[in-house]
């Protein structure tokens, strides 16, 4: 069951990280097709992100799919929109994976 919900979850974020690249696009929702595929990926995101709260707990899910959505979008936004995040951007972002990692592995609110 844990790993089908890890299944939707890891689906979850890759909707999120479209919907988040096509509101870049969508230049404040003046344009159509990417301003549709914002509303779409939110949607699928947010309706698979509400399945895998069923058999996981909330932080741990919200945890995992922030921080994966975090690195993702600063890697799309790098290769589609050329922002290349600098020394601190980077460091932050593995402290955030850090975390994630800790929180998973460590905790015992993560289901092991």
């Amino acid at each position: 069951m844990r790993s089908s919900a890890y299944m939707l979850l890891a689906v979850a974020i890759v909707a999120e990280v479209v919907a988040t690249s096509a509101l870049r696009a969508s230049e404040g929702f003046s344009r159509l097709v990417p301003s549709v595929i914002v509303v779409i990926g939110y949607g699928i995101s947010f309706y698979l992100l509400s399945l895998t709260l069923k058999s996981l707990p909330v932080g741990i899910v919200y945890a995992v799919w922030s921080g994966a959505g975090i690195v993702l979008i600063t890697l799309v936004a790098a290769l589609l929109f050329k922002q290349i995040p600098d020394l601190p951007a980077v460091l932050g972002m593995g402290l955030i994976v850090a975390g994630v990692v800790v929180l998973n592995v460590f905790s015992k609110v993560s289901p092991h």
